[in-house]
């Protein structure tokens, strides 16, 4: 198999004009945020249980939504909205994926269950979402070497008062940062987004995500980023530099 490309990169937004920046293609974007066919590659050819269902379910009501699944290790999967089963679904031959068509939306869950041989192997729940209401920061390192090179990459997620990630959020998000280190970039994975990664004060949320990355300087410190958007509480988080 021949995957182009793993990450979105700037240039070629083929076949989409001014002002998408990058391509749309790769199986996580410019942020690093996977997409939804990164889980169809991770169900393939990892041995990691996988049960991936999407898209969100934050829509109009009544409107009718396709409803895909990847998964493995499993012999079906089951689809239940608010409770009531929508069918079990089973791949065949080449299939990668199962689906269940024009699904009228009602809020609520959407819960799917994988089986092997009648037993459960994995349960994913999609939730709608409520309004925006707060901030989390969550760093995929909490400790740097403070030899000015060295990088921690902080997830921006918005989410509804219930814990929720907000899958139309857009809030303009406000970075700063104490300590001796810098942001070095901001980013939100947005093919459309022109505002420079150099920008080190705002970004705008996409998909209800953003990214700041966190540089260490050349001495020992504690590092703490505050996010902070209108209306929403904020989040923080700290590193620290040895």
């Amino acid at each position: 198999m021949y995957i182009w490309t793993g990450f979105d990169y700037l240039g070629e937004p083929t076949p989409y004009p001014f002002p998408a920046r990058s391509s749309y293609f790769g199986i996580v974007d410019l942020a690093g945020f996977p997409k939804d066919v990164y889980y169809l590659y991770q169900s393939l050819f990892t041995d990691k249980d996988v049960l991936h269902v999407f898209p969100h379910w934050n829509w109009k009501p009544g409107q009718k939504i396709d409803i895909w699944a990847y998964y493995n290790h499993a012999d079906e999967v089951e689809l239940l909205l608010n409770g009531k089963s929508l069918g079990v679904r089973k791949k065949t031959g080449d299939d990668l994926h199962v689906a269940w068509d024009s699904i009228p939306f009602v809020a609520g869950t959407l819960k799917a269950i994988s089986r092997k041989n009648g037993k459960i192997v994995k349960v994913t729940e999609i939730h709608t979402a409520g309004k925006p209401y707060k901030l989390i920061a969550t760093a995929d390192r909490s400790t740097l070497q403070a030899d000015n090179h060295d990088l921690s990459f902080v997830k921006i997620q918005v989410e509804d008062q219930n814990g929720n990630l907000v899958p139309y959020a857009d809030n303009l998000l406000h970075f700063s940062l104490s300590g001796d280190g810098e942001i070095a970039a901001l980013d939100n994975g947005k093919e459309t987004d022109l505002r420079p990664f150099s920008d080190k004060e705002a970004r705008s949320a996409y998909n209800g995500l953003g990214l700041a990355i966190i540089k260490a300087h050349n001495s020992k410190s504690n590092l703490k980023l505050t996010v902070t958007s209108e209306g929403l509480q904020p989040a923080t988080v700290d590193i620290e530099v040895k």
